[in-house]
């Protein structure tokens, strides 16, 4: 069979199951089954396979049609400007976790902070720590996760990138092993509720860990307990900014009004126009 013919057949299966993403994914698989560049595929459209090739995608192919990720599968994710490794241990970060980073970046750009110092509470794969390495070299940046297997893994990502001289990896659960202040605290912190936690895709629910998406009855846990303890971490006008639901902005608004601790409290919509990130200046 050529890769024309591969693909094809593929996106009728992938889409029978249900995955809207079909013709990517199917490409995706194949390219990282074959080693190469999707662009291969247009230009050599009638490549055929070896029966070699063909086991192997094939049990690529079995794995996603069970609706596991294809970042799982591949065992990679892009982010920001830079590929990081992904498995089982670890949420698969986002398009929309970008925010977060370039709002981090904003603030920094207008406080003038001479060498930052940044806490990244729930690392994961150390997505939004390592774009802010990147992006800020002279920071001082310590990222904690209560999960040991997770901070490997942000460990490794940070090696591969050349960062780990930029960031501090600590095991901790919130506050607890984490001593100083920082000029800011950001945070993906897990925040689905109970029942919301019972509908999502089987692509989410039965392979990305429970620990890092599920906040208690109401999804709203979390922020109550982080938004309390984090302003005794932060100086004196430092900044606290945190991933949110689409329909949770009005909800964690208030829990962040009523602690006392924060002004400027603010809003910023993703790129889809639904809420995606709060800020809040320690008064």
């Amino acid at each position: 069979m050529t890769i024309r013919d591969i693909i094809s057949e593929i996106i009728i299966k992938l889409e029978a199951v249900g995955i809207p993403s079909a013709r990517l994914d199917a490409e995706v698989l194949l390219a990282f089954c074959l080693n190469c560049d999707r662009l291969e595929f247009i230009k050599n459209p009638d490549r055929p396979l070896s029966n070699a090739q063909m086991a192997a995608f094939q049990k690529l192919l079995d794995r996603r049609l069970r609706f596991e990720p294809v970042a799982y599968i591949t065992g990679r994710k892009a982010f920001w400007s830079f590929t990081l490794e992904v498995n089982h241990d670890v949420l698969i970060p986002r398009p929309d976790t970008e925010v977060i980073v370039e709002e981090a970046l904003a603030i920094c750009r207008t406080q003038a902070f001479n060498q930052p110092r940044i806490l990244d509470i729930g690392t994961g794969s150390g997505a939004i720590a390592l774009a802010l390495a990147k992006e800020i070299p002279e920071t001082q940046i310590t990222a904690t996760d209560i999960s040991a297997a997770a901070l490997k893994l942000a460990q490794k990502n940070a090696c591969a990138l050349g960062l780990e001289n930029s960031i501090t990896f600590l095991q901790s659960n919130l506050f607890e092993q984490v001593h100083g202040e920082f000029n800011m605290i950001v945070s993906n912190p897990p925040y689905i509720g109970a029942d919301e936690y019972e509908t999502l895709a089987a692509g989410v629910k039965d392979y990305e860990p429970r620990e890092a998406l599920l906040s208690g009855q109401t999804g709203l846990e979390f922020y109550e307990k982080l938004i309390y303890q984090a302003h005794s971490h932060l100086t004196e006008n430092g900044w606290l900014l945190l991933e949110i639901g689409a329909k949770q902005g009005k909800s964690v608004r208030t829990i962040m009004a009523n602690a006392g601790f924060y002004d400027r409290i603010d809003v910023r919509a993703d790129y889809a126009g639904l809420s995606r990130v709060i800020k809040g200046r320690r008064k």
